[in-house]
């Protein structure tokens, strides 16, 4: 989305879009119509940018919140290994948890 000036001649305003894989370039107009469409494009712009925003603010959070638990989920697992060793059990391959047999 731009305003252009060729061969010195006025301003007129176009917009860009992907056709099969190409940029082509759409002529809207001058004047009233290359206003509006520029107005438009400039709002439709804004919210795109204010959705994704929005997006990049849960995702941080949700990001946040993923550290937290994979803190809590170490804790547990040590307090975890610690209790199973202490009532006799041993890691076993691939960390499976076995009771010793006592011979």
């Amino acid at each position: 989305m731009a305003w252009e000036t060729r061969n010195g001649r006025g301003r007129y305003y176009t917009r860009s879009r992907r056709v099969n894989g190409r940029v082509v370039r759409q002529y809207i107009g001058a004047g009233i119509a290359g206003e509006l469409a520029a107005r438009e494009d400039a709002q439709r712009l804004a919210e795109r940018e204010k959705r994704r925003s929005a997006w990049m603010s849960q995702k941080r959070e949700l990001e946040a919140i993923e550290g937290l638990v994979d803190e809590r989920r170490k804790v547990l697992m040590s307090l975890t290994g610690a209790t199973l060793l202490r009532a006799g059990f041993h890691r076993h391959h691939r960390g499976e948890w076995r009771k010793r047999i006592d011979r």
